[in-house]
């Protein structure tokens, strides 16, 4: 296991770990609440500090599973949750926050982002943010899956060029950001955090992947995640919850790629060469 995990900087000069721990689904039965619980705390034990989890999950359920995951420890933790578009109005977002904060059982969020771009005008979820922040019931904002041209608008709103991050479907299976979006938010030094690193299991499963996967001494799944966290300025958030699955994404962190990988991998899984709209789950 590495002694450390690797981080990168958020806009504010805030390091945060590139593996972090997703919620997803998480929450949904209370059968598998405290393997769940469980996962979360051994991720947390060995470095995975940057928890993701948002309203939508469950209805409150996985930031219910956070908030015993992260009892006692609180200060350890940089906490990320997400407001639905439809809350995302200038009352509604203060109101979904509180309910956050209950859920979470915690005074504050590190890091609160816009779900996905809804039909609330961006200033007036930005002006929410930032009197957010004012209140200390968030330390930070951010959005979820905006697309280049949704970035443009945001950071050219009053207040707007204080997103620290941009949370993206975006794994082996799903390069297409390579082509505008991640070289514009690397320039503007805007991490994206990448959801589904292992395409919701598909890669686990990926013969393409078993070759260079064997040189390596890793599973497919190890392959796939590390290749997310080898790109510059992105932090993935793989969803866990099972121990064993925990540490075998740690263990991902260890595996270095040559030239000759990566050029086997852009073979199997070509970079895009036009623009295609952000895809999303």
């Amino acid at each position: 296991m590495p002694s450390t995990i690797r981080t990168t900087t958020l806009p504010s000069g805030e390091a945060v770990p590139v593996l972090g721990q997703g919620t997803w689904k998480m929450g949904e039965d209370a059968r598998r609440h405290v393997d769940e619980v469980n996962a979360l705390k051994l991720g947390l034990d060995l470095g995975m500090t940057l928890i993701d989890t948002a309203e939508m999950y469950a209805s409150g359920g996985a930031e219910e599973v956070v908030a015993d995951a992260i009892a006692g420890r609180r200060d350890e933790v940089f906490l990320v949750s997400k407001v639905l578009p439809s809350n995302a109005s200038r009352t509604g977002v203060p109101a979904a926050c509180e309910a956050s904060l209950r859920h979470l059982r915690t005074d504050r969020i590190d890091l609160y982002l816009l779900h996905w771009p809804g039909s609330v005008p961006l200033a007036e979820t930005v002006e929410a943010f930032e009197a957010l922040k004012r209140a200390g019931k968030i330390r930070h904002w951010g959005v979820s899956n905006f697309d280049t041209h949704e970035m443009e608008e945001l950071v050219s709103l009053p207040a707007g060029d204080s997103v620290q991050t941009n949370q993206i479907l975006y794994n082996l299976s799903q390069r297409g950001p390579e082509f505008d979006l991640a070289p514009w938010s690397r320039q503007r030094g805007i991490p994206l955090m990448a959801y589904s690193p292992v395409d919701q299991g598909l890669l686990a499963r990926n013969a393409r992947l078993e070759a260079i996967a064997a040189r390596h001494d890793a599973t497919p799944a190890q392959l796939a995640l590390a290749w997310v966290m080898a790109q510059d300025g992105v932090i993935a958030i793989p969803k866990a919850s099972k121990q064993e699955h925990i540490r075998q994404n740690v263990v991902a962190l260890d595996i270095e790629f040559t030239r000759e990988d990566f050029a086997e991998m852009d073979r199997a899984f070509p970079p895009p060469r036009r623009k295609s709209g952000l895809a999303m789950i």
